[in-house]
Protein backbone atom coordinates (compact mmCIF):
# COMPACT_ATOMS: atom_id res chain seq x y z
CA UNK A 1 0.00 0.00 0.00
CA UNK A 2 2.56 2.49 0.86
CA UNK A 3 4.31 1.79 -2.21
CA UNK A 4 1.09 2.46 -4.32
CA UNK A 5 1.00 6.20 -2.29
CA UNK A 6 4.62 6.62 -3.29
CA UNK A 7 4.29 5.95 -6.81
CA UNK A 8 0.86 8.52 -6.83
CA UNK A 9 2.77 11.32 -5.22
CA UNK A 10 5.49 10.96 -7.73
CA UNK A 11 3.24 10.83 -10.69
CA UNK A 12 0.98 13.51 -8.80
CA UNK A 13 -1.93 12.12 -8.79
CA UNK A 14 -4.30 12.88 -5.75
CA UNK A 15 -4.26 9.92 -3.85
CA UNK A 16 -8.15 9.55 -3.57
CA UNK A 17 -8.24 8.86 -7.14
CA UNK A 18 -6.06 6.03 -6.07
CA UNK A 19 -8.02 2.40 -6.10
CA UNK A 20 -7.29 0.65 -3.23
CA UNK A 21 -7.52 -3.75 -4.03
CA UNK A 22 -7.01 -5.31 -0.84
CA UNK A 23 -7.02 -9.28 -0.61
CA UNK A 24 -9.11 -11.24 1.49
CA UNK A 25 -7.47 -13.23 3.53
CA UNK A 26 -8.13 -16.98 3.62
CA UNK A 27 -9.87 -18.89 6.11
CA UNK A 28 -8.19 -19.97 9.02
CA UNK A 29 -7.15 -24.08 8.40
CA UNK A 30 -8.99 -24.81 11.64
CA UNK A 31 -12.37 -22.79 10.71
CA UNK A 32 -12.50 -25.15 7.38
CA UNK A 33 -11.73 -28.19 9.47
CA UNK A 34 -14.28 -27.47 11.75
CA UNK A 35 -16.80 -26.92 8.75
CA UNK A 36 -15.98 -30.20 6.27
CA UNK A 37 -16.32 -32.16 10.16
CA UNK A 38 -19.84 -30.55 10.64
CA UNK A 39 -20.82 -30.95 7.09
CA UNK A 40 -19.61 -35.13 7.16
CA UNK A 41 -21.37 -34.86 10.61
CA UNK A 42 -24.86 -33.82 9.30
CA UNK A 43 -24.70 -36.13 6.64
CA UNK A 44 -24.10 -39.08 8.13
CA UNK A 45 -26.75 -38.62 10.45
CA UNK A 46 -28.88 -37.49 7.30
CA UNK A 47 -28.38 -41.55 5.93
CA UNK A 48 -28.63 -42.92 9.09
CA UNK A 49 -32.09 -41.36 9.95
CA UNK A 50 -32.70 -42.71 6.22
CA UNK A 51 -31.91 -46.28 6.94
CA UNK A 52 -33.65 -46.57 10.60
CA UNK A 53 -37.02 -44.81 8.29
CA UNK A 54 -36.80 -47.61 5.52
CA UNK A 55 -35.64 -50.42 8.20
CA UNK A 56 -33.04 -51.57 5.47
CA UNK A 57 -31.02 -54.87 7.48
CA UNK A 58 -27.57 -53.34 5.99
CA UNK A 59 -28.12 -50.57 8.20
CA UNK A 60 -24.53 -50.75 10.15
CA UNK A 61 -25.80 -50.05 13.43
CA UNK A 62 -23.44 -51.06 16.11
CA UNK A 63 -24.91 -53.83 18.37
CA UNK A 64 -23.65 -55.79 20.84
CA UNK A 65 -23.26 -59.63 19.33
CA UNK A 66 -24.28 -62.27 21.33
CA UNK A 67 -22.43 -65.35 21.24
CA UNK A 68 -23.70 -68.88 22.51
CA UNK A 69 -21.31 -70.30 25.42
CA UNK A 70 -20.65 -73.79 25.10
CA UNK A 71 -20.88 -75.96 28.42
CA UNK A 72 -18.07 -78.73 28.64
CA UNK A 73 -19.56 -82.18 28.00
CA UNK A 74 -19.42 -85.22 30.03
CA UNK A 75 -17.51 -86.67 27.17
CA UNK A 76 -14.90 -83.88 26.59
CA UNK A 77 -14.59 -83.89 30.31
CA UNK A 78 -13.74 -87.60 30.29
CA UNK A 79 -11.21 -87.40 27.18
CA UNK A 80 -9.21 -84.42 28.83
CA UNK A 81 -8.67 -86.52 31.97
CA UNK A 82 -7.85 -89.40 29.89
CA UNK A 83 -5.13 -87.22 28.42
CA UNK A 84 -3.79 -85.59 31.81
CA UNK A 85 -3.59 -89.21 32.82
CA UNK A 86 -1.69 -91.14 30.21
CA UNK A 87 1.14 -87.73 30.17
CA UNK A 88 1.05 -88.32 34.03
CA UNK A 89 2.34 -92.06 33.21
CA UNK A 90 4.65 -91.16 31.07
CA UNK A 91 6.25 -88.54 32.96
CA UNK A 92 6.34 -91.16 35.93
CA UNK A 93 7.95 -93.66 33.54
CA UNK A 94 10.47 -91.71 31.98
CA UNK A 95 11.29 -90.91 35.96
CA UNK A 96 11.83 -94.37 36.62
CA UNK A 97 13.67 -95.07 33.69
CA UNK A 98 16.14 -92.30 34.60
CA UNK A 99 16.50 -93.25 38.12
CA UNK A 100 16.88 -96.77 37.75
CA UNK A 101 19.80 -95.96 35.00
CA UNK A 102 21.63 -93.83 36.81
CA UNK A 103 21.14 -96.37 40.21
CA UNK A 104 20.18 -99.57 38.75
CA UNK A 105 22.12 -99.60 35.50
CA UNK A 106 21.65 -103.31 34.98
CA UNK A 107 17.76 -103.48 36.00
CA UNK A 108 15.43 -105.42 33.91
CA UNK A 109 13.29 -102.11 32.35
CA UNK A 110 16.70 -100.86 31.20
CA UNK A 111 17.82 -103.76 29.50
CA UNK A 112 14.30 -103.75 28.01
CA UNK A 113 14.65 -100.15 27.25
CA UNK A 114 17.91 -100.36 25.66
CA UNK A 115 16.58 -103.46 23.32
CA UNK A 116 14.18 -101.13 22.25
CA UNK A 117 15.83 -98.13 21.22
CA UNK A 118 18.60 -100.98 19.29
CA UNK A 119 15.84 -102.08 17.23
CA UNK A 120 16.58 -103.96 14.30
CA UNK A 121 19.82 -102.28 13.66
CA UNK A 122 21.86 -105.32 13.48
CA UNK A 123 20.71 -108.83 12.75
CA UNK A 124 20.61 -111.61 15.43
CA UNK A 125 22.90 -114.32 14.62
CA UNK A 126 21.53 -116.89 16.64
CA UNK A 127 23.50 -119.80 15.82
CA UNK A 128 25.78 -121.78 18.29
CA UNK A 129 28.78 -123.38 17.89
CA UNK A 130 27.58 -126.73 16.82
CA UNK A 131 26.33 -124.87 13.92
CA UNK A 132 29.52 -124.39 12.56
CA UNK A 133 32.45 -126.89 11.01
CA UNK A 134 35.62 -126.17 12.39
CA UNK A 135 38.74 -125.58 9.97
CA UNK A 136 42.80 -125.96 10.81
CA UNK A 137 44.13 -123.46 11.95
CA UNK A 138 47.72 -123.83 10.32
CA UNK A 139 48.16 -125.15 6.41
CA UNK A 140 49.15 -129.02 5.93
CA UNK A 141 52.17 -128.17 5.02
CA UNK A 142 53.36 -127.18 8.68
CA UNK A 143 55.15 -129.20 10.99
CA UNK A 144 53.30 -128.70 13.91
CA UNK A 145 51.29 -130.61 17.22
CA UNK A 146 48.11 -129.17 18.71
CA UNK A 147 47.90 -129.86 22.28
CA UNK A 148 44.66 -129.68 24.36
CA UNK A 149 44.75 -129.15 27.99
CA UNK A 150 41.95 -130.18 30.44
CA UNK A 151 39.94 -126.79 30.40
CA UNK A 152 39.73 -126.94 26.80
CA UNK A 153 42.67 -124.52 25.47
CA UNK A 154 44.67 -125.19 22.39
CA UNK A 155 48.05 -124.60 22.20
CA UNK A 156 51.06 -125.05 19.64
CA UNK A 157 54.47 -123.52 18.62
CA UNK A 158 55.47 -123.21 15.33
CA UNK A 159 56.93 -120.58 12.42
CA UNK A 160 53.57 -120.58 10.53
CA UNK A 161 50.92 -118.83 9.26
CA UNK A 162 47.25 -118.80 11.51
CA UNK A 163 43.81 -119.37 10.14
CA UNK A 164 40.73 -118.67 11.94
CA UNK A 165 38.92 -121.93 12.37
CA UNK A 166 35.48 -120.36 11.30
CA UNK A 167 34.51 -117.32 9.24
CA UNK A 168 33.56 -114.00 11.46
CA UNK A 169 34.11 -110.71 12.20
CA UNK A 170 37.45 -109.72 13.97
CA UNK A 171 35.75 -107.76 16.85
CA UNK A 172 39.27 -106.65 18.66
CA UNK A 173 43.09 -106.45 18.87
CA UNK A 174 45.06 -106.20 21.72
CA UNK A 175 48.90 -106.32 22.45
CA UNK A 176 51.73 -104.97 20.15
CA UNK A 177 54.36 -106.71 18.16
CA UNK A 178 56.56 -107.36 21.42
CA UNK A 179 54.71 -108.76 23.83
CA UNK A 180 52.14 -110.31 21.01
CA UNK A 181 49.45 -109.59 19.82
CA UNK A 182 45.35 -111.54 20.90
CA UNK A 183 42.89 -111.15 18.53
CA UNK A 184 39.11 -112.49 19.32
CA UNK A 185 36.83 -113.68 15.78
CA UNK A 186 33.12 -113.03 16.93
CA UNK A 187 31.35 -116.21 14.39
CA UNK A 188 27.89 -115.27 15.79
CA UNK A 189 26.08 -113.65 18.81
CA UNK A 190 27.18 -116.38 21.24
CA UNK A 191 30.38 -118.21 19.81
CA UNK A 192 33.84 -116.74 19.37
CA UNK A 193 37.62 -117.39 19.49
CA UNK A 194 40.07 -116.22 21.26
CA UNK A 195 43.73 -116.40 19.80
CA UNK A 196 46.83 -115.08 21.96
CA UNK A 197 50.53 -115.30 20.90
CA UNK A 198 50.14 -113.61 17.60
CA UNK A 199 53.54 -111.72 16.05
CA UNK A 200 51.13 -110.36 13.54
CA UNK A 201 47.73 -109.38 12.28
CA UNK A 202 46.69 -108.98 8.70
CA UNK A 203 43.31 -107.43 9.77
CA UNK A 204 41.90 -104.90 11.04
CA UNK A 205 38.13 -104.86 13.83
CA UNK A 206 35.49 -104.98 11.78
CA UNK A 207 36.65 -106.67 9.02
CA UNK A 208 34.89 -110.31 7.90
CA UNK A 209 37.61 -112.98 8.44
CA UNK A 210 37.32 -116.28 6.52
CA UNK A 211 38.30 -119.58 7.18
CA UNK A 212 40.78 -120.44 4.03
CA UNK A 213 42.40 -116.91 4.17
CA UNK A 214 45.61 -116.53 6.84
CA UNK A 215 44.75 -113.68 9.20
CA UNK A 216 48.10 -114.10 11.30
CA UNK A 217 51.37 -114.90 12.03
CA UNK A 218 53.78 -116.42 14.36
CA UNK A 219 57.21 -116.92 14.68
CA UNK A 220 57.68 -119.56 16.80
CA UNK A 221 59.27 -118.51 19.42
CA UNK A 222 56.17 -118.18 21.84
CA UNK A 223 53.73 -120.71 22.11
CA UNK A 224 49.98 -119.31 19.94
CA UNK A 225 46.93 -120.03 22.16
CA UNK A 226 43.20 -121.05 20.85
CA UNK A 227 40.35 -120.76 23.14
CA UNK A 228 36.92 -121.22 21.90
CA UNK A 229 33.53 -119.62 23.80
CA UNK A 230 29.99 -119.92 24.22
CA UNK A 231 27.79 -117.56 25.75
CA UNK A 232 31.49 -116.38 27.65
CA UNK A 233 32.36 -120.11 28.97
CA UNK A 234 34.95 -121.68 27.95
CA UNK A 235 34.34 -124.78 25.14
CA UNK A 236 36.15 -128.15 25.52
CA UNK A 237 33.83 -130.26 23.54
CA UNK A 238 36.03 -130.91 20.40
CA UNK A 239 38.91 -133.00 19.45
CA UNK A 240 42.53 -132.67 17.46
CA UNK A 241 43.57 -135.15 15.20
CA UNK A 242 46.63 -134.54 12.67
CA UNK A 243 45.82 -130.91 13.03
CA UNK A 244 41.88 -131.27 12.45
CA UNK A 245 39.22 -129.89 14.99
CA UNK A 246 36.12 -131.63 15.04
CA UNK A 247 33.04 -130.73 17.82
CA UNK A 248 32.56 -133.84 19.84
Amino acid sequence: MNDELNYAEMLEIPVETVTMNRKEKPKKKKEQKEQKEDLSDRLVEQVNDRMEEADDPLFAESRPIEREMKTESGKDRRLRRLVIGEFAAVCALCAAIFLTNIFLPSSAINTFVRGLFRGNAETVDSRTYSDFTLSPLVNDYTDVELAVNETGVLSFTAKCTVYAPCEGTLASVNGDSESGYTVEIKHSDSFSTVISGLDNVYFTVGQNVKSNVPFGYTDGEDAVRVMFYSDGSLIDQYTVAENTLAWS
